[in-house]
């Protein structure tokens, strides 16, 4: 995944890192990738299928009466962002390092924005979505890739190139 300058972060994101500062703080050090193993592939297929088996899916609106809304899904239920940030929170808590775990903000098929994880490895980065029940390298899923968290500053985020080309299936009468 090529990444450029920075970016604004997402107003969901700063009012988190407002909520909660140490979970945005800068790093010091090189940021980190994570050797994938077949230990540490198949934790990141068992965190992404508990994670998304423990969240229901409901929308911000739905469960804060706001239309956007980042938080840790406490009352077990949320949007993207809060699956996103629990699958953060539960790959640091087994070691994971910040930095290699970046939350992304994709457009989905319908062209709506949708964040996922991206995880740094020396094998590629790879996605953990809730909309998807595999683990896939960023450039086999079905999204369009616009911004992820710098692996320097989790308050800061980068642009992202993605000039892959989209195809469209379509069906002549």
């Amino acid at each position: 995944m090529r990444v450029l300058g920075n970016t604004s972060a997402p107003y969901g994101h700063r009012e988190f890192c407002n909520e909660h500062p140490s979970e945005c703080a800068a790093r010091t050090g090189n940021p980190l990738v994570v050797k994938l193993s077949r230990e540490r592939w198949n934790e990141l297929l068992a965190v992404n299928a508990e994670v998304n088996a423990a969240v229901a899916p409901r929308t911000d609106a739905d469960l804060y009466g706001v239309e956007e809304y980042w938080t840790y899904p406490a009352s077990g239920a949320g949007d993207c962002e809060e699956y996103v940030l629990e699958k953060q929170r539960v790959l640091m808590a087994r070691g994971w390092p910040r930095s290699a775990l970046l939350i992304t903000v994709v457009k989905d098929l319908n062209n709506e924005g949708h964040a996922v994880l991206t995880v740094r490895t020396d094998k590629g980065d790879v996605i953990l979505d809730n909309q998807l029940e595999v683990v896939l390298p960023w450039y086999s899923t079905p999204y369009r890739f616009v911004k992820r968290q710098s692996p320097n500053d989790a308050a800061k985020w980068t642009s992202i190139s993605d000039t892959r080309v989209s195809t469209v299936a379509s069906i002549a009468r």
